[in-house]
């Protein structure tokens, strides 16, 4: 596509989006629920357990990688090859998903999207204060249609619209303290599998320790329980 059809294309897009924040914010922030790809998904976790565990039988790179990775002392018996490959193929393929999910946003706008974004608005469309040199994309629906600029006050606001514009003040205390720690939705979903007992992984002790405390206070200000706080969460994708 010449650049020119690309600037008016974008000049549709954002006052298509201009229009439809002036009625609803919520516009901005389309998110389908994590249940609509449960099957595919599932299907996808049994394809990683059962390539995991003929990996780590095989002769090939990934047995030789193991190897010459050897665990030290009681963790071999702690973490069974199985289960490392089982790691290291979630790892790849979260790699791969992010260099997939970059590759869509290049789709229409190449690879120089912020700079074109840049020139079709000066203005963020949700606060309307000019965009500075730290304007973020954002991706009002992830079905490849591609992101707007906004400011980071905007951005801020428009990722908590879908909860802020219910009106039950359990849901405004838990993004309260969303607030307060600046932690994401991610860390509380984690961290109420983790209270209850769940499989779930952390980066590191100290993220662990962070995303149990937001589940904590999450309970402790609005009241919920964590499978309560869960199923809010699946049901927003978020």
């Amino acid at each position: 596509m010449a650049k020119e059809d690309r600037a008016t294309l974008l000049r549709e897009y954002f006052d298509h989006y201009r229009l439809a924040v002036a009625n609803d914010p919520s516009a901005l922030n389309q998110k389908i629920p994590r249940a609509a790809f449960a099957d595919m998904l599932d299907r996808i976790g049994d394809l990683v357990l059962i390539e995991a565990r003929r990996t780590a039988s095989t002769p090939g790179p990934v047995r030789d990688f193991l190897t010459a990775n050897t665990l030290p002392g009681r963790w071999s018996e702690l973490l069974p090859d199985e289960f490392r490959v089982f790691c290291l193929a979630l790892n790849a393929l979260k790699q791969w998903t992010v260099a997939e999910s970059a590759a869509t946003d290049r789709f229409i706008l190449g690879g120089n999207a912020r700079a074109e974004l840049r020139a079709t608005a000066a203005t963020c469309l949700v606060t309307g204060e000019p965009l500075g040199p730290d304007a973020e994309l954002h991706h009002p629906l992830r079905d490849g249609r591609p992101p707007v600029l906004l400011s980071k006050a905007g951005h801020a606001r428009i990722e908590g619209q879908a909860a802020a514009t219910e009106d039950d003040p359990r849901v405004a205390a838990i993004i309260a303290v969303r607030a307060e720690g600046n932690r994401s939705w991610a860390m509380l979903r984690r961290g109420c599998l983790d209270l209850l007992g769940r499989d779930v992984t952390q980066s590191t002790d100290k993220v662990r320790a962070s995303s149990k405390t937001f589940a904590r206070k999450a309970v402790e200000r609005s009241g919920m329980t964590y499978d309560e706080i869960l199923a809010w969460l699946e049901e927003r994708g978020l």
